[in-house]
Formats: C-alpha cells, structure tokens, sequence
C-alpha cells in the first residue's frame, strides 16, 4: 500500500472535467468503465482505511476516564496526511486513464 501513496502524491486532489470520449476507448461503454472505476475506488477506500485505523491503533491508550485526552502529534500528521490524499475515486480514475487497471469479464451465462 505504501507505493499506492507516494504515487499519488502528485495527482491534484481536487476533481476535474473529464472527456467522455476517452474514458469509453477501452471499454466501449460508459456505464462499464464507470463501474471498473468505482470497485478500485472502494478497494482503494478500504485499503487506505483500514491501513490509517491500523497506524492509529498504535497511538491508542486505553484509560477509564473520559476527560482524558492525549494529544500526539504524530498521530495528528499522520491524520493529515491522510486527509491531504486524493479522493479514491480520483485515483482510480488516473489509474484507469494512465491504463494501469486490469479488468476482466465473468463468464456470461446465456439464460
């Protein structure tokens, strides 16, 4: 997972247009490339999510009383740096747009 976040150190976050026409090339079809897209997207999401749970597991102290909190500053950057990357739908998307997403087609069942 750690080569996924230093490559998308220099993708911009923010969300850009988006030329239909390319983005049908591979597949031929909208709605499929949209999908393609959309699972590496959650893939992307759990993936980045369970390995920030897992860093800020390390941090965590249990204790009895509420009132107290402990602030850490490493647990902080590592929270903004978190924050700071890209959307995982935009990832996927330069990720299908730069030909880096491998898909393929189940079986289709005639019925």
């Amino acid at each position: 997972m750690s080569d996924i976040k230093s490559k998308v150190q220099g993708i911009d976050p923010s969300a850009k247009a988006r030329n239909i026409k390319t983005l049908v090339e591979e597949t031929g079809n909208v709605y499929e490339t949209l999908c393609i897209i959309s699972n590496r997207a959650n893939q992307l999401s759990v993936d980045l999510k369970h390995e920030l749970y897992q860093k800020l597991d390390e941090f965590a102290v249990s204790s009895d009383t509420i009132e107290e909190i402990h602030e850490n500053k490493e647990q902080i950057e590592i929270s903004k740096f978190y924050e700071r990357l890209p959307n995982p739908a935009i990832i996927a998307m330069e990720e299908f747009l730069e030909g880096e997403l491998h898909h393929r087609y189940k079986e289709k069942r005639n019925y």
